[in-house]
């Protein structure tokens, strides 16, 4: 950030950000945090100068989705492991149905049981769900109009991820040896994207209980 740029931050702008941002228990967008400020300041500006001033502190502000947090600093998370609440641990069915979703939202379960190749209860689905790492996103436009699934910002706050496109691709993960760096010819996978948006195939959800028809 240039000196001009900071020149045009009011102090009182930037302390306001701030105090919303640390007493809020979840990431905040700048729409929520432009309707605490004048109507002629810069979100965006205001934004870049806190994360510049917590750069070198214990926490760092941190994009989260579309919104931002106070999160602890990456070099010291290891230090505070013994002070930070032990998450509900998932089962191997829920790490793995999660992992679908992400790579491949928007899923539905009859996808996500084909990847798999066993079935998925909806016990899993709704633990993902309850956890907030999952969220609904709407029907496909098929027979039966099976429910879609997709991650939400919580998700990317609990792993650390700005976006759903910072999950490792198919080169990363080959260098990590989590793949065998011998896959068949051809083989591919596509960058893990989330579109807030519904797809063409898609369709919003409605009324009735999402999980009231076959998957």
């Amino acid at each position: 950030m240039t000196a001009d740029d900071r020149a045009r931050v009011p102090p009182h702008h930037l302390r306001i950000v701030e105090a919303v941002l640390f007493a809020a228990s979840e990431p905040v967008d700048r729409k929520a945090l432009a309707a605490r400020l004048p109507v002629d300041a810069d979100v965006g500006l205001i934004l870049r100068a806190l994360a510049e001033d917590y750069a070198a502190r214990g926490v760092n502000l941190r994009r989260v989705g579309e919104a931002y947090a106070f999160r602890t600093a990456p070099d010291i998370a290891a230090s505070l492991s013994e002070e930070a609440r032990e998450p509900k641990k998932l089962s191997r069915a829920a790490v793995e149905t999660l992992a679908i979703i992400a790579y491949h939202q928007p899923a539905t379960r009859a996808e996500i049981e084909d990847i798999r190749g066993v079935a998925t209860s909806r016990g899993t689905l709704e633990t993902l769900l309850e956890a907030g790492f999952v969220r609904l996103r709407g029907r496909r436009k098929s027979p039966g109009r099976p429910v879609t699934f997709g991650t939400t910002a919580g998700f990317l706050d609990h792993f650390g991820l700005e976006q759903v496109s910072d999950l490792p691709g198919l080169a990363e993960m080959k260098a990590a040896g989590l793949l065998d760096a011998r896959l068949p010819p051809g083989f591919d996978m596509a960058p893990p994207v989330d579109d807030e948006a519904l797809a063409e195939d898609e369709e919003p959800l409605g009324d009735e209980d999402p999980f009231d028809r076959p998957e």
